[in-house]
This record gives structure tokens, sequence and C-alpha cells, in this order.
């Protein structure tokens, strides 16, 4: 990573194609992170295993073939935050706040500079959200909220302010900021408690937690709320799902959070996802990776032991029509 982003300086990824199909099968990318558990790395190997044509169909049509995109500010200083988003060309930044660990009244001071220098960076026509990685409490949430939507001239939303569906619910009521769901939807066991308890005004979904394109699209309809497609901080081979993701949404009100690749010191491939006016394109499949790009970045045999292992235990997992 070229700056600790959600706990984490190292991303971690397997890319795997069917064998048996030739050397122009497509690629997928398995990519849980390392602290979850096999049972919720399940749907992130069906996404993986779609990409790549083993299970389901081809991803869906598109109805769009440009996504538009925000610039993703980690928990840097206001300086920084600033280069960001000038050299992004986006019109909408999503701001990471809430920085694990931090001192809340000191990491406050330090989210309100940095939504500050966003919105300078923007200028006032530009879309000012923020993500806190359910970090706060209802109480510290509301106040927060309140101090940096001042900050922003106007926030567009606030994604996942607290880490509970009641908690949202409890916030939503309280504060006149959109609250965005995003572990609410992706890492629970159901995605609808977040509609049921009304806790939410848009729904962020990453297609690998949850299981691909197809699965994405379904249970995008069954929540029946705005969507944002965002991403998991795949390598371009994993992010070509979200963007398909993204084509195939019957709507899309929002920038999706896809442009994540400036996040990552490498990539898997040799001409990586680049927005270009603040748009990304809506791919027919993912990319392939270049043996060049990744030689720097190939695990060691030991972690490549790991990860193959990982592979083999979660694939006992998925269903028949994969074994």
């Amino acid at each position: 990573m070229r700056t600790r982003f959600r706990g984490i300086t190292v991303r971690e990824t397997l890319l795997l194609r069917r064998a048996d199909a030739g050397s122009d099968a497509p690629w997928g990318e398995f990519c849980p992170f390392v602290e979850y558990d096999d049972e919720e790395a399940v749907p992130w190997l069906r996404c993986a295993l779609e990409s790549a044509g083993v299970i389901g169909a081809d991803w869906a049509t598109p109805v769009r073939h440009e996504i538009p995109v925000n610039a993703t500010v980690p928990a840097v200083g206001p300086a920084d935050a600033h280069r960001v988003v000038a050299a992004s060309g986006a019109g909408t930044a999503k701001v990471k706040v809430a920085e694990p660990g931090a001192d809340p009244a000191a990491s406050l001071a330090a989210d309100l500079a940095r939504v500050e220098a966003v919105r300078d960076a923007l200028g006032p026509g530009g879309r000012v959200r923020v993500d806190a990685n359910g970090g706060w409490d209802v109480e510290a949430a509301v106040a927060a909220v309140t101090t940096l939507d001042r900050a922003a001239g106007g926030l567009e939303y606030v994604e996942q302010p607290c880490a509970t569906v009641d908690e949202l619910a409890a916030v939503r009521r309280r504060v006149d900021v959109p609250i965005a769901a995003d572990e609410s939807i992706r890492r629970a066991e159901d995605p609808m408690l977040v509609v049921a308890a009304e806790a939410a005004d848009v729904a962020v979904v990453k297609v690998a937690p949850l299981g691909g394109v197809a699965a994405s699209l379904r249970i995008a309809e069954a929540i029946g709320l705005p969507c944002v497609v965002s991403s998991a901080v795949e390598s371009s081979v994993g992010l070509a799902a979200g963007l398909a993701l993204a084509g195939a949404l019957p709507a899309l009100p929002h920038a999706c959070g896809l442009a994540t690749t400036s996040l990552l010191a490498a990539d898997t491939v040799a001409a990586p996802y680049v927005p270009d006016g603040g748009s990304l394109p809506v791919p027919t499949a993912p990319p392939r990776p270049d043996p060049t790009t990744l030689a720097p970045s190939l695990a060691s045999p030991d972690r490549a032991s790991w990860w193959l292992d990982r592979l083999n235990r979660v694939l006992h997992r998925v269903d028949d029509e994969v074994r």
C-alpha cells in the first residue's frame, strides 16, 4: 500500500484461473483479508470463480459503459489529502475518518482538517462523503457528523458511522446527513436487517464479499436502496468485477468507490484501472495478469503455501457446482 489503509500496509491476494481452459481462460481474484475466517471467505471465492468462468454465467449485460468514481482519501494529513483529491480529477471524494486506535479528540480534529482540505481541493461544486468504518458510538457519531457536515459545506453521506444496525438507525434519526451502510450489508448474515430497521439511505455494495456480480445484483434489488459500488482494495483483476456490477445496476445515482488502484504501490496487470476524467470503463472480462508486473510482488514460498492451503479449505465450503 502507498499509505496505511484500513489498518494494513500490504494487500495480499491470490489470482486463479481454470487449468483446463487454455491460456485464454479468464482470471479471478481471491482476496479476503487475512484475518477473515474460512466461512467469511466463501463469497470471496465464489466471486473469483464467477470471474474465472468456473461457476455461474457471464457477467450481466451493462446498461452503461462508464462509471463515475470518487477519489479515496486515507487518514492522512490535510496537505496530502488536498494533493490526492486535486490529482484525481474526480468530482467526489470519500474521506476516511475515525482512525482506529487514535485519541477521539485528536482524531476528530485531524478528521476536520482533512475534510476542510478536501473541500478546498474539490471546490464548492464537489461532493464530500466520509467513511468511519463503524468507528464511533452513537453519541460520538452524532457530534462528529454534525461537525464534519459543517466543515464540508454539506456531506453527501456518512458511511458506516457505527458498527451495528441499531446504532446506524439511532444516528439516522438524529442527523440530517444521509447514512450509508457498508459492513452492515457485506458482513451481515442478513443484509435486509438494514432495511427492516430503516437504518440507511444508501447501500454500499462490494462484489467480492457479496459473492460475485450475479449475487450482488440480487442483493441490491432486494435491498431497494440507492447503491454505491465500492472496492475491497483488490488489484485490477478483481476490480473488474466491481466495475461490471456498477455497469449492470439499473440505477447508479452516486459516484462509485472503484478508483482504488491509486492506493496500491503495485498492481497485477500492465495497465491498471486508472480513472480518466473521473470515470472508469466497464470491462467485458477481467484483465490478464502480467508476469513482468507481478514478479516483484510474488509471495514467498511459505506465504504462497498459506494461501493455497486457505484456497483449498474454502473451496471445500463452496457448494457442489464447483467440486
